[in-house]
């Protein structure tokens, strides 16, 4: 059966047909005269992606280690495939073979890379070249990885465009602001002209995501392309792939450790663990019927807009009250525009009024840049408001002492995002957990020690790797540190802005039932600061949710997720996937 999607054909290096103008050049309309032009693919003859028998070997230091094993499988012209896995399953590493972009250290053992008829693994450096970006595009997880740090935003989506002959001067300046708008980024004519420094993870994320489809590739590789998105952005960002998918016929090869985005998006699913691939097929059938054991974990795992905070057998809160009040808070930034442009004030926290009880949980969710993470700085202190109060214990903040000062961050302590930023990289992790004690001169070298391992056992993490560095530990291992650091010191509150969100699902459920076992043990307080209604559902008390730097609407999470008032909360809601929705 030839099937009805047609196949957009990509121009020669230095050819830009009238079709292909109209469509790079910001005529979105006219993919009506692309699809009349284009030939179609004969999907049911020869996949537009098939890898057999494919396996990655590392040489290491102990060896060779094998990330993946006999890997086979197809992904056909229009189709998205969703490979899930958690940390270490061998599913980015599949995804960097398909594109020959892996680590010095790594081969391929064996197998092969079929694209459109052409084994990958078999042409030169120089043919690879060719390829990526005009026919496999490349959605990478990292920003601050990806992007140059010293070229401005618009100089790095033009020099894709003008690298595969798609646009040149102001042509590709015109098709590049198109693509920042329609990645989600407001106001992309002045963004354009921006480092990325300037822009948030979010929005850096985007930029990711506006290269790789910039040269409407016939595949895209998406490797946790909305990982760091809230989801209303990933919902507009998604709806674009799938646009693509449907109209140009692209295929998509989405990496993802997020079981509600791949029941959502996917038309076929493959769950690896590792190294092997232990199932593959239908969304549908895996998400309704799993065969394997740990394609059932996974399922288990995954946070739900139907999950509920697990009632705690004790909860040790001391004297009761508020560890922290937060009264009429605001925080303007002077930002300018442009070199040419005076500075004008933008508002990040607009008048917020709220408290943290002691020994619970209160959630603060948005989008990005809805002031979350800056009420977060204010409450730990690095940054000052430019009105209102922050009060602990019924003292102001804003007022304390250089020695009340350094007192209070001992009892206010944070675990950020991203656990490899946030730890030292030439310092162990016994180092980095006895640090905090080191610094306000607690113990002796003996006692700290001790306190170490005792901190180690309560975030269940092996004594064995107190000697090891970050890199040699997993993502998840490296949140468990970030955890045993902030606890080193007793804190009443911990601050924890997006402490999940890089996590695949079975490792964040633990550390969400780590976080759960710890409050439930030592009364702590949290403040939870996420994109993510789902686990927030799971975790909080309270709920705030802000936008535009003012919270819109607050209440439990029963009345938040079950009774919604505010317009914005209902379109939170409503851009969740959920791994259940297609069941």
């Amino acid at each position: 059966m030839v099937s009805s999607r047609p196949k957009f054909t990509h121009p020669k290096q230095n050819e830009t047909p009238q079709v292909t103008r109209q469509l790079y050049f910001g005529l979105m309309s006219n993919k009506e005269a692309v699809l009349e032009k284009s030939a179609p693919v004969d999907g049911a003859a020869v996949p537009l992606l098939a890898v057999n028998d494919l396996t990655v070997t590392f040489s290491t230091s102990a060896g060779e280690f094998t990330a993946v094993r006999n890997a086979s499988f197809e992904v056909r012209a229009g189709r998205t495939l969703a490979i899930v896995g958690e940390s270490g399953s061998g599913k980015s590493t599949l995804a960097a073979a398909i594109n020959r972009l892996l680590a010095s250290n790594a081969t391929i053992a064996t197998g092969s890379v079929m694209f459109e008829g052409r084994d990958l693994t078999k042409v030169s450096e120089r043919a690879m070249r060719d390829v990526r970006g005009a026919g496999i595009g490349l959605v990478p997880q990292d920003p601050m990885s990806n992007l140059d740090p010293v070229l401005r935003i618009g100089a790095q989506i033009v020099e894709v465009l003008e690298t595969h002959g798609y646009a040149t001067g102001k042509a590709a300046r015109v098709r590049a602001i198109e693509l920042l708008a329609m990645v989600g980024i407001t106001e992309p004519e002045r963004r354009f002209s921006q480092f990325p420094h300037e822009f948030s993870g979010g929005m850096r994320q985007r930029v990711l995501i506006a290269i790789g489809l910039a040269c409407e590739p016939r595949l895209l590789i998406a490797d946790e392309p909305t990982s760091a998105l809230d989801v209303t952005v990933q919902r507009q960002v998604l709806d674009q792939l799938a646009l693509l998918t449907e109209r140009m016929g692209t295929s998509v090869v989405m990496i993802t450790h997020d079981l509600g985005l791949a029941a959502e998006r996917a038309d076929d699913v493959l769950v690896m663990f590792r190294g092997d691939i232990v199932e593959h097929g239908p969304a549908r059938d895996i998400l309704l019927n799993p065969q394997h054991e740990y394609t059932k974990r996974l399922l288990d795992a995954a946070p739900s807009l139907t999950s509920h905070k697990p009632t705690t057998r004790v909860r040790h809160q001391g004297a009761g009250g508020d560890v922290i009040t937060i009264t009429n808070l605001n925080k303007e930034y002077r930002v300018r525009d442009s070199a040419w442009k005076p500075k004008r004030a933008f508002t990040a926290v607009k008048d917020s009024t709220f408290s943290i009880p002691r020994g619970q949980t209160v959630a603060i969710v948005g989008e990005s840049g809805s002031g979350k993470s800056t009420t977060a700085r204010l409450v730990l202190g690095l940054e000052s408001a430019t009105s209102g109060r922050i009060d602990h214990n019924g003292l102001d903040v804003a007022a304390q002492t250089r020695a009340q000062r350094f007192a209070f961050t001992r009892k206010v302590q944070p675990v950020f995002q991203n656990p490899f930023a946030s730890l030292d990289p030439l310092v162990t992790v016994g180092a980095t957990i006895a640090e905090p004690l080191e610094v306000h001169r607690i113990g002796t070298k003996e006692s700290r020690r001790a306190r170490v391992l005792e901190l180690a056992h309560q975030v269940a993490l092996p004594e064995e790797l107190l000697s090891r560095r970050p890199h040699e530990l997993s993502g998840g291992q490296c949140q468990r540190v970030a955890i045993a650091r902030a606890l080193a010191l007793e804190p009443e509150l911990i601050v924890l802005d997006e402490a999940v969100s890089a996590l695949d699902v079975l490792v964040q459920a633990q550390i969400l039932d780590l976080l759960t076992r710890l409050q439930d043990e030592m009364g702590l307080s949290y403040l939870f600061i996420s994109h993510d209604l789902a686990v927030v559902r799971q975790v909080a008390d309270f709920v705030h949710v802000m936008r535009l730097g003012e919270i819109v609407e607050s209440g439990t999470p029963e009345a938040i997720f079950d009774a919604p008032q505010h317009e914005y909360t209902r379109a939170l809601l409503a851009a969740i996937p959920d791994p259940r929705a297609r069941l």
